[in-house]
């Protein structure tokens, strides 16, 4: 692990496992919150910065009230330069794939090559119903998934000069341009996550470029890997590259004890009774628990913070859990 000096923090500069940082703007936080967390995380060598498309809160009022999240990441692809930056997860139901692929190539564009799209069915009812979006039942809504997942990687690797058709059950796509192209090719990587064992896993391994488990535990994670690589073995890759397993987790670090209960209290969690999907511990103790996800497979970590004025918290996981890491 080699670490310099950069605007007076500490910058990773190593090949660890892959730290990004996850936020949930809809929990309360600007545009200018967002981008303080995008440029302080970028400073400390975070590999990532992905956030949540929701567009009600959880909890508590919500305000200022929601951001869109391809707006924010087109905005935030020209104030930083080297993190990369993406979606964790675009709902499915609030797009129609063809704008959604021009809107994603134009950050990927925007961004010089550094866009990853987290693509999911949409599962939270009430912020549909909030905003006037249709939500179809769940299978119709994972049929609309693999629907636009199909297309989105049709368009953007139509090569330039021809045209991309497709015709569905949901939606027709008849002798499109396919433009723009992404600066990346065949397009940004994709990433699905879930832990549904059938449908899931068996769209990852025909469309993911990385397979993601949210806010599971490490058995329950590992388990869903191995669903993951049993659909590869039967259905193949067809010379893709391999695919990348990650995970996310809510994250509270402190230097002690007493910092660790301070920050989990700040945010409504309780350190006393862990859930799955929560980490908690001091420096040590994260490494720890992070290596373990290391040994299931997993080669990048997706941190939740919950306090998105908290930057001395990104600050501490930078400088003294990532030098503990593989």
């Amino acid at each position: 692990m080699v670490k310099e000096i950069v605007l007076g923090v500490i910058r990773i500069v190593s090949d660890a496992m892959r730290l990004c940082v996850f936020i949930e703007p809809q929990l309360g936080a600007t545009y200018e919150d967002q981008l303080a967390i995008a440029r302080r995380a970028e400073a400390l060598g975070f590999e990532g910065f992905f956030r949540s498309d929701h567009f009600v809160t959880f909890g508590g009022d919500g305000l200022p009230g929601p951001t869109d999240a391809w707006v924010t990441l087109g905005a935030l692809a020209r104030e930083t330069s080297t993190i990369r930056l993406g979606t964790l997860v675009t709902s499915a139901t609030f797009r129609h794939p063809g704008p959604l692929a021009i809107a994603v190539a134009q950050v990927d564009a925007m961004s010089g090559g550094r866009v990853e799209i987290g693509l999911g069915a949409g599962w939270y009812e009430r912020e549909h119903r909030a905003y006037g979006i249709p939500f179809p039942p769940i299978g119709e809504r994972f049929d609309r998934l693999a629907e636009q997942l199909e297309i989105l990687t049709g368009l953007w690797s139509t090569p330039a000069g021809s045209t991309y058709s497709f015709e569905g059950r949901y939606y027709d796509v008849a002798e499109s341009p396919a433009l723009p192209k992404p600066v990346q090719q065949p397009g940004p990587p994709v990433i699905i996550g879930g832990k549904g064992p059938k449908r899931t896993p068996r769209l990852a391994a025909r469309y993911a470029d990385e397979f993601n488990v949210p806010f599971a535990s490490l058995a329950d994670t590992d388990a869903q890997y191995q669903r993951v690589v049993e659909a590869i073995e039967r259905e193949g890759r067809d010379g893709r590259a391999p695919i990348v397993f990650s995970f996310a987790q809510t994250i509270v670090c402190g230097a002690d004890d007493a910092e660790v209960r301070r920050r989990a209290e700040s945010v409504g969690l309780d350190p006393e009774q862990p859930q799955p999907g929560q980490l908690y511990g001091t420096p040590s103790q994260l490494a720890e628990q992070l290596r373990a996800f290391v040994k299931a497979g997993a080669s990048r970590a997706f941190l939740q913070v919950l306090d998105m004025r908290d930057l001395d918290h990104l600050d501490l996981i930078a400088s003294e859990v990532a030098p503990q890491l593989p």
